[in-house]
């Protein structure tokens, strides 16, 4: 079971039926893809300018109290690399509301 806040959530879970090598039938559950957010669709709350020693989950933290909510900020910013984010001083990182 996946956990509520989970960035795959509101993904059905599916089964897929693999032939083994030795013929043996083996069931592999799986979560459908996901597909990122269209850029500019969520409600900016407001904007972080990266400081030293700045990490994703304490940023995220900070503004979304929950630090495992990286993901949505991630997202926000079309980073397919979180620690991307904070990788550059003075860089500036979009924090929108949670959809």
């Amino acid at each position: 079971m996946l956990e509520p806040k989970s960035r795959y959530a509101s993904l059905k879970t599916k089964n897929l039926i693999i032939t083994e090598p030795n013929g043996q039938l083996r069931s592999v559950r799986y979560v459908e893809r996901r597909f990122l957010p269209e850029i500019g669709t969520g409600t900016t709350l407001l904007e972080h300018r990266v400081v030293q020693g700045d990490r994703l989950d304490n940023v995220t933290a900070k503004y979304l109290a929950d630090p495992t909510q990286f993901w949505r900020v991630a997202d926000s910013n079309e980073a397919m690399q979180p620690e991307e984010l904070t990788a550059e001083i003075g860089g500036r990182i979009i924090i929108n509301m949670p959809q």
